[in-house]
């Protein structure tokens, strides 16, 4: 009792040693409490990638590969679904680019969350959503059926739901509310099963999506041109927030996606597995470019 009698007194004090004291700790104390209410809030928020494109391309066969290691039978998703999974220790993330492959210590592989949505064209607001409030979002995975492709209704009606998307990715980035430039969002094209026999490769997938692209720009412009929207300054710059891409160029490429912060790559696979080698062909695609951008 009588040390605590005395270690108040000292505090009271107008000491230099207690008023040092006092002031560390009044300095201190709101860091510390600071640093462990983020830590806890950003430990919550797993990194997500999300996957989303038409529907029956193959997006919750994809998930329950990335998920289990091998696919599951699906049917026609009307909910989103989530799955966390762990990073593949065959795959380094983007914290291990510059790690030496002979460095033999033991390395934790980080988790994420993958989020897919609904394809059907009544249903997408699921992932329009998603991409409106991008929390945690990493990246985009657009996965197309490239046996579909192979029809003009089917190439017409993925193309128009991907330029939808990059669209609001373009806008998100050029249109931002501050100063400060939004995070970039890199989008991987999936062209999905390659198994079928009628399906497109990859490189075919990329120059038909871009034609068609380039063909969705051209009527969308020109349905705002016909409306009477486009006849004066306001109309001219509302006609170039709707164009895709480089505004005025004649036809449409992924590159030109780069200035407004989207990075698109193509990969082909096939979560069947079905004509292809263990391990080719089944999602080590999508983990190395999920690794990258982890």
């Amino acid at each position: 009792m009588k040390k605590l009698e005395d270690w108040l007194t000292w505090a009271l004090s107008p000491s230099i040693s207690a008023i040092l004291v006092t002031l560390i700790f009044s300095l201190t104390l709101p860091i510390l409490i600071h640093t462990y209410l983020y830590k806890r809030a950003v430990a919550k928020e797993l990194p997500t990638f999300l996957l989303l494109g038409p529907s029956g391309a193959g997006k919750t066969s994809l998930l329950t590969l990335l998920a289990n290691g091998t696919p599951s039978p699906t049917h026609t998703s009307q909910a989103p679904q989530t799955a966390i999974c762990q990073l593949p220790s065959t795959t380094r993330s983007s914290e291990d680019k510059y790690r030496s492959e002979n460095d033999t210590s033991s390395r934790s592989q980080p988790s994420i969350q993958l989020l897919d949505t609904p394809g059907h064209g009544k249903l997408r607001h699921h992932a329009i959503s998603s991409l409106t409030f991008p929390t945690a979002l990493k990246g985009l995975l657009f996965v197309v059926d490239s046996a579909v492709l192979s029809s003009a209704a089917g190439l017409t009606e993925t193309a128009e739901f991907l330029y939808d998307v990059l669209l609001l990715l373009q806008k998100r980035h050029t249109q931002g509310k501050t100063s400060k430039t939004p995070l970039a969002i890199p989008v991987l094209l999936v062209a999905n099963k390659q198994d079928v026999f009628t399906s497109l490769p990859a490189g075919l997938v990329k120059s038909k999506l871009e034609e068609e692209l380039g063909k969705v720009r051209q009527t969308r412009s020109k349905g705002l041109l016909d409306s009477g929207i486009g006849m004066d300054d306001d109309g001219e710059a509302d006609e170039e927030s709707s164009w895709l891409g480089e505004y005025g160029a004649n036809g449409f490429k992924f590159a030109q996606m780069r200035e407004h912060g989207v990075d698109l790559e193509v990969v082909g696979t096939s979560t069947s597995g079905e004509g292809e080698g263990e391990g080719e062909g089944r999602g080590h695609e999508c983990w190395s470019w999920i690794g990258a951008n982890v």
